[in-house]
């Protein structure tokens, strides 16, 4: 499992935290490895694997990604078009945060 870096808070304390939350960090790890296990896309993410597949079942319906089973694996294909959540962000399509993280442009429905 990966570890976070701490931050010292304002009175020197270490407290934990990021800015992207486990969705942002499971969609990320789909849109680079689309035939990953589930199990070691909770391990990138620093979840359970029970985690990994809540936020993937919430990502599929709200349509930001879609599984498709290959055999005996699933295969993800992101959709960059979705856009985020937040009202803040509503505009911005998450594609523009995939392009950051990944090496090459997320391609999608």
């Amino acid at each position: 499992m990966t570890t976070m870096a701490t931050t010292p808070g304002a009175r020197g304390s270490g407290r934990n935290w990021t800015f992207l939350t486990n969705h942002g960090h499971v969609l990320l790890a789909i849109a680079r490895n689309p035939t990953a296990r589930l199990r070691d896309v909770a391990d990138e993410v620093g979840v359970t694997e029970r985690a990994a597949q809540a936020i993937v079942a919430d990502l599929e319906a709200g349509g930001y990604l879609r599984r498709t089973r290959v055999g005996r694996r699933n295969e993800y294909t992101v959709n960059p078009s979705g856009h985020f959540r937040h009202p803040a962000e509503a505009d911005q399509q998450v594609g523009a945060l995939l392009a950051l993280f990944t090496a090459e442009p997320v391609t999608g429905s």
